[in-house]
C-alpha cells in the first residue's frame, strides 16, 4: 500500500546509518527537531591578522605610488619652472655701460665729453622679498639680535627712504631731486627695475649700496657741454637715458654711444655674490670720438656777433655759415637763440630758445643773393661778357608778369657787371632770357638747389624748387632773381663755395674724423664733387661780384654792399632782400623781408665763404638805417682774415664799370 503523500515541508531527514568503521556523529536533537543546521564557528586569530596586513600593504603601495607620481611631477613637470624661479631669485644681471665718445673741434677743443657718476638702482619686488625672507628667518631663530638686524619690510623701506636722500644731499647733490616720499614710492613699486637717484657721486653711491643690500650703484655717464650754448645747434644733446636727442648727438648716436657690456652672477640671501658664478659675459665696446670741422674760436665769435646783430637790428632771428672754400668743410654754423644745455631748459624754452638748427632745417627765399646762379649760366654759356652794356629799362614783362627794379629809373646803360653790382631785377631777367629755361633749370640742379647737401646733421631740408615740368611763364620771372624757390643757408653757402673753388661744388662736411676706442682712425667717405662751371667762368664771376662791395663817392659805380668790404682785401659777394609771404593775403609782403649776404674772402685767392641771413630786421645790424647784412659780413671776414694772417690782396687795377657813361 502506497504511503500517504506528504508535503515538502513534512519531510524529515532520515537518520544516516554510520558506515562500518565510521564513528557515530552526535546530533543536536533540538536543532534537528527544528530542522536547522548547526551555526558556523567564529574566525580564528591568524585569519584576522592576515586580513589587516593585506589592507596595510595595499595602503603602503598606494602611498608609494602617489609619492612616486608626486616626485615625477616635481622632477619632470614643475622642476624646470621651480629651478628657473630659484635661479631668477639668486641671479643678478649687471650692465657695464659703454663710455660715450667725445666731440671736439678741429683743433681738439672739447665740445662734448662724458663725466663718470653713478645711478642708484633697485629691483623693488626682489628687494622686498629678500627683506621679508631675512626677517622670517630671524623670527624663526627667536634671537633678539637677529630680529634687530633684520626688521620688517616696512621699517627697512622707511629707513632707506630717509637715509638715501640724506646721504645724497650731504654729498652736494640737489636736495629737491631726491625726496624721501619719491624714494619710498619707488621702493614700493611692483616692478623689477627702477632708478632711485641719478647723477650720484661714485663714492657716495658705493657707500649707499654697501649699507643697503639690494641697492646697486650702476655706472652712469653725465654728458658735459663745457661751452654752453656755443655750437649747441650743431652738437645737440642726449636724453636722461643717454640717447642722442638733437644735433650730432642724434645723427651720430650709433658712433658715439658704443655697446654696453653685460654679465650675470648669483647672490646669496644676504645679497653677497657667490664666487664662481660669473657667466654670460659680453664685453663693453666704448663709443668712438668725433672730431668736427668746426673752429671753436670762430664759432664763438660768429655766434656772439649774430646775437648782437639780432638785438641791434630787431630781427626775429639770424644765422651764419662759414665754409672752407677749398674743402667745403663747415668752419662755423651759428644761429641766434640757441639753448644752453647746462642751464634751466624749461625756462629757456619759455623765452623762445630752442635746440633746432635753422641753417640746415629752415629754408627761405634767398632773393638777389641767388642772382649769381643766373650770372654763372650767362657767363658759362657765353651769352654775355662782364663789360657788355645792356640798355636796362625800369621794368620788364615776362610771360604776362611785370617785374620792376627796386628803384624807379628809365633806361640805364648797365654793364653785365653792373646788373649784378646794382642788383637789377630787370637786367638779370634779360640775361636769364638769353640763357633759356631748360639751361637755367639745369644750372639750378648743378648748384644743388632743391637737393639735400648730405651734411651729417639731422633734419636737413632740401629746400623747395618746382620741377621743370611744373614751370610756367611766371615761374621764370621769379627764379632768376631768387624768388619762387627756397634754400637753406647751408645751400646758399654751397653756391658761393662753388664759385670760390673754381667752379667745383664740394659736398659740405662737418665731421672731420672718427677715432675708435683703440685709437684707430676711421676714414671718412670722400665728399661728392660736381663740376658746375669752368675755372675761367668762376674766376670771371669772382671779379664781377667785387662790384657789389665797390665804393664810389658819386654813387654811380658803387655796388649795393660796400659795407662788406675789408680794407686790404678783394671781397666778392652779393646782397639779398627777399620779400616774405604775407599769410593774410597769401601774397608777397611789402614790409617783411629776409635780408641776406654771401661772399668770398679774399676773392683773388679764396679761403673762406661766409653766408648770412637776418629774418625781418627793422634796421641795420649795427643799429644804423637800412636793412643790410653786409656790415656783419665785414665784421666776421675781417676778424677771420686777421686771425689767420691771410696775406693782403694785390691792389686792383682801376674800378669796375657798373654803368656806362
Amino acid at each position: 500500500m502506497t504511503p500517504p503523500d506528504r508535503g515538502r515541508g513534512d519531510r524529515r531527514p532520515k537518520p544516516r546509518t554510520p558506515r562500518p568503521g565510521e564513528p557515530a556523529r552526535s546530533v543536536d536533537r533540538t536543532s534537528a527537531a527544528l530542522g536547522h543546521q548547526a551555526a558556523p564557528k567564529a574566525s580564528t586569530g591568524p585569519d584576522q591578522m592576515h586580513r589587516r596586513l593585506r589592507i596595510v600593504r595595499t595602503l603602503v603601495i598606494v602611498g608609494v605610488i602617489l609619492l612616486t607620481l608626486r616626485l615625477a611631477c616635481v622632477q619632470l613637470v614643475w622642476g624646470p619652472e621651480l629651478a628657473a624661479q630659484a635661479q631668477n631669485q639668486r641671479s643678478r644681471e649687471y650692465t657695464d655701460f659703454a663710455r660715450r665718445g667725445t666731440v671736439t673741434d678741429r683743433d681738439g677743443a672739447q665740445l662734448a665729453y662724458t663725466m663718470q657718476a653713478r645711478s642708484l638702482t633697485v629691483a623693488p619686488l626682489v628687494l622686498r622679498r629678500e627683506i621679508q625672507e631675512r626677517h622670517d628667518m630671524a623670527v624663526d631663530s627667536g634671537d633678539p639680535e637677529q630680529l634687530a638686524k633684520f626688521p620688517p619690510v616696512e621699517e627697512v623701506l622707511d629707513e632707506m627712504a630717509t637715509v638715501i636722500p640724506q646721504m645724497v644731499r650731504e654729498s652736494g647733490a640737489s636736495a629737491q631731486k631726491v625726496k624721501p616720499a619719491e624714494i619710498l614710492r619707488k621702493l614700493q613699486a611692483d616692478n623689477s627695475y627702477t632708478v632711485l637717484v641719478r647723477n650720484v657721486d661714485p663714492d657716495v653711491a658705493v657707500d649707499i649700496a654697501e649699507r643697503f643690500p639690494g641697492v646697486a650703484a650702476d655706472r652712469q655717464d653725465i654728458r658735459q657741454y663745457p661751452n654752453g650754448a656755443i655750437a649747441e645747434n650743431v652738437i645737440g644733446k642726449i636724453s636722461i637715458d643717454g640717447e642722442g636727442q638733437f644735433g650730432l648727438e642724434a645723427s651720430s648716436d650709433g658712433v658715439l654711444s658704443g655697446i654696453n657690456g653685460k654679465s650675470t652672477e648669483d647672490v646669496s640671501t644676504n645679497g653677497q655674490i657667490i664666487p664662481g658664478t660669473l657667466r654670460d659675459q659680453v664685453p663693453v665696446v666704448h663709443g668712438s670720438d668725433i672730431e668736427l670741422t668746426l673752429d671753436l674760436d670762430l664759432q664763438t665769435y660768429v655766434q656772439q656777433q649774430l646775437e648782437q646783430a639780432k638785438e641791434n637790428s630787431r630781427a626775429k632771428s639770424a644765422s651764419a655759415v662759414v665754409l672752407d672754400s677749398a674743402t667745403g668743410e663747415v668752419l662755423a654754423m651759428a644761429n641766434t637763440d640757441t639753448i644752453d644745455p647746462t642751464g634751466d631748459i624749461e625756462r629757456q624754452l619759455a623765452k623762445g630758445r630752442f635746440f633746432g638748427n635753422p641753417a640746415v632745417q629752415a629754408p627761405f627765399e634767398p632773393g638777389s643773393v641767388a642772382k649769381i646762379i643766373t650770372a654763372a649760366a650767362a657767363i658759362e654759356d657765353g651769352v654775355t661778357t662782364p663789360d657788355e652794356v645792356l640798355q636796362v629799362p625800369g621794368s620788364i614783362d615776362m610771360a604776362g608778369v611785370t617785374v620792376k627794379d627796386a628803384w624807379p629809373h628809365g633806361v640805364v646803360p648797365f654793364t653785365t657787371t653792373g646788373v649784378f653790382g646794382k642788383s637789377s631785377n630787370v637786367g638779370t631777367l634779360m640775361l636769364a632770357d638769353r640763357v633759356g629755361q631748360d639751361r637755367f633749370a639745369e644750372m639750378l640742379d648743378n648748384f644743388g638747389v632743391g637737393r639735400y647737401t648730405g651734411i651729417e646733421l639731422p633734419g636737413e631740408s632740401p629746400g623747395l624748387l618746382l620741377d621743370r615740368s611744373q614751370w610756367s611763364g611766371g615761374t621764370f620771372a621769379n627764379l632768376p632773381i631768387g624768388q619762387g624757390m627756397s634754400l637753406t643757408l647751408l645751400q646758399m653757402a654751397g653756391v658761393y663755395q662753388t664759385v670760390a673753388n673754381d667752379g667745383e661744388r664740394i659736398q659740405p662736411r662737418i665731421i672731420r674724423s672718427v677715432t675708435t676706442p683703440d685709437g684707430e682712425t676711421i676714414e671718412q667717405p670722400e665728399p661728392e664733387r660736381v663740376r658746375v662751371v669752368s675755372p675761367e667762368t668762376a674766376r670771371t664771376l669772382r671779379g664781377m661780384f667785387q662790384a657789389v662791395t665797390q665804393r664810389d663817392p658819386s654813387g654811380v659805380q658803387q655796388g649795393t654792399g660796400p659795407q662788406a668790404a675789408v680794407e686790404g682785401y678783394q671781397i666778392a659777394g652779393k646782397t639779398g632782400t627777399a620779400q616774405q609771404v604775407n599769410p593774410d593775403c597769401d601774397c608777397y609782403s611789402n614790409s617783411d623781408y629776409w635780408i641776406t649776404f654771401a661772399g668770398i674772402a679774399p676773392a683773388d685767392d679764396p679761403r673762406f665763404v661766409i653766408a648770412l641771413m637776418l629774418d625781418d630786421p627793422e634796421r641795420g645790424v649795427h643799429g644804423e638805417g637800412g636793412q643790410s647784412a653786409a656790415p656783419l659780413f665785414h665784421d666776421i671776414a675781417a676778424w677771420l682774415l686777421n686771425r689767420d694772417n691771410v696775406p693782403l690782396s694785390p691792389p686792383r687795377e682801376g674800378d669796375l664799370i657798373l654803368q656806362a657813361q
